[in-house]
């Protein structure tokens, strides 16, 4: 299997091990902390600009704690109000003064330092008074060593930050305060969290998704060599996509980037299969050959006379016609994969094809949308294959997969989409942590199937790294597109138009 750039998801416990051999000092902590600050002011600016830039004359809510976490956000606040020559910092110091550790009371001396004037040191009650107004509240007050119970003032004080009306961004530091290896009733409640040089288990369990909010991961190389941590879960990292935005080789001709077949498209859905050819089109796949009702061939091919369409008999839905196969099997020998279902239809006769295609194939297909069916997947159990339901569709063929609690396709691959997309092959677990709200539109997972399709082409005996790859490619430009024109006024097709730029690394991810 070929190796997936991502890192491994830890317990409270395995992570606090694992600093501890790989910061032996104050001076390694230090740099850690710095580097973390950094990371964390770009990531949450840029996270910022899906509901406009952070304003100009903007105040930030700092929430600090005694320890590392603390300092993470007092530092990130330095680095934002240094990129942002305007913007004001309130800092309500959680325990006081005395209580900082020194690492952390060092990143309060070098706020302050920065520019004296524009950092204020508030109480909770003056911080939180009627009237007062935040661009963004930075949470630091606890770390993923806490422990219950918690102080009674301070769960007062995550309680008025939850509740004030004028808190515009809520941003937590490596997970939010309250949530551990045990989860309180009062925790800060975060529109982004911020995962510092390890993802935790805690931010990932499906009861800490409402204080989570939106999971990023901020990588400060604390990972760099996990060869002595075995994990199931993992987190996808942006490295994944480096090898797509480099050179190709010189002496390549179309066939090098592999034939992707797609069968798909209907009377009643005729624009999800588009979507899909466009983005396998997107992907770098050499050859794209569609399969779609006769009469859309002349509007689509005027349309993409790139792709080579397929004209298939109809029935009398609209859908592709069962003697469509024959199409399909005198052709099928130049396929390096196989994409079945964007718009397919649920009939019982394109249902039927589809399990007679994939019965057929002698390469590893993608099954999605209304290929999701129990026949279908039937049929593919027993080859390499791809399946990218949503909820609702895993619901339907989870029996299929699952047996006794175990995966049980040998040669498959499950993409569950959702706010937080997994990939798996039943031995390990990739979380995507790109993506948002924007995709929560009809066709994003056409563009998906799509851009699996065409990555799997290209290297079809590693699906997993397609899928995984895919997924990537597909929320971070999604991440760009909500950045450009925010969330609400976008179309699902724009986010084509990110495929290109996603494939440039982040400015601040090699520092």
């Amino acid at each position: 299997m070929a190796h997936v750039p991502s890192h491994p998801v830890l317990t409270c416990a395995e992570a606090k091990a694992w600093e501890a051999r790989i910061l032996p000092d104050e001076e390694a902590e230090w740099a850690a902390m710095q580097e973390a600050g950094a990371k964390l002011a770009l990531s949450i600016l840029d996270d910022y600009k899906e509901i406009g830039c952070l304003p100009i004359h903007g105040r930030i809510l700092v929430l600090a704690g005694k320890g590392h976490n603390g300092g993470d956000a007092l530092l990130a606040a330095r680095a934002i109000i240094y990129e942002r020559p305007d913007t004001k910092a309130v800092v309500v110091l959680a325990f006081g003064v005395d209580e900082l550790r020194p690492l952390a009371g060092r990143a309060l001396d070098w706020l302050r330092e920065q520019d004296p004037k524009r950092v204020q040191m508030l109480s909770a009650v003056e911080a939180l008074a009627e009237g007062q107004e935040y661009a963004l509240c930075l949470d630091g007050i606890f770390g993923f060593q806490f422990r219950p119970p918690m102080d009674e003032s301070i769960a007062r004080l995550l309680a008025q930050v939850n509740a004030h009306p004028a808190i515009k961004f809520r941003a937590a530091v490596d997970l939010p305060s309250g949530v551990g290896e045990t989860k309180v009733s009062n925790v800060f409640r975060a529109d982004f969290t911020y995962a510092t040089g390890i993802v935790k288990f805690s931010v990932l369990l499906p009861t800490n998704a409402d204080a989570v909010g939106r999971l990023r991961y901020v990588d400060i190389g604390m990972l760099k060599d996990t060869s002595v941590l075995e994990a199931s879960e993992r987190i996808l990292i942006e490295q994944l996509l480096a090898p797509l935005g480099e050179l190709r080789p010189s002496q390549s001709d179309k066939r090098t980037y592999g034939h992707l077949f797609i069968l798909g498209g209907s009377r009643s859905y005729p624009g999800a299969v588009l979507l899909a050819v466009r983005a396998a089109l997107r992907s770098g796949a050499g050859l794209v050959t569609a399969f779609v009702p006769e009469k859309l061939v002349p509007e689509y091919a005027s349309r993409h006379p790139e792709v080579m369409w397929v004209g298939c008999p109809e029935n009398s839905t609209g859908g592709i016609a069962p003697g469509s196969l024959a199409l399909v099997r005198e052709r099928l020998s130049r396929a390096t994969a196989f994409l079945i279902g964007p718009g397919l239809g649920a009939g019982a006769e394109t249902t039927a094809l589809a399990a007679q295609v994939v019965d057929e194939v002698k390469v590893p297909v993608v099954l999605d949308a209304d290929a999701l069916r129990p026949k279908v997947i039937t049929a593919a159990l027993s080859m390499p294959f791809i399946a990218t339901p949503h909820a609702g569709e895993f619901e339907r063929i989870a029996p299929l997969l699952f047996k006794d609690g175990n995966f049980s396709a040998p040669h498959g691959v499950l993409v569950l989409k959702g706010p937080m997309t997994r990939v798996t092959d039943g031995k390990t677990i990739y979380r995507s942590p790109f993506g948002g709200p924007v995709l929560a539109r009809g066709g994003s997972g056409d563009i998906l199937a799509g851009l699996i399709g065409g990555l799997l082409a290209q290297q079809p005996d590693h699906p997993v790294l397609a899928a995984c790859r895919g997924v990537a490619w597909h929320g971070r430009a999604a991440d760009l597109l909500a950045r450009a024109y925010g969330q609400v006024t976008v179309e699902t097709s724009e986010i084509l138009e990110q495929l290109g730029p996603a494939l440039k690394p982040t400015p601040w991810q090699t520092f």
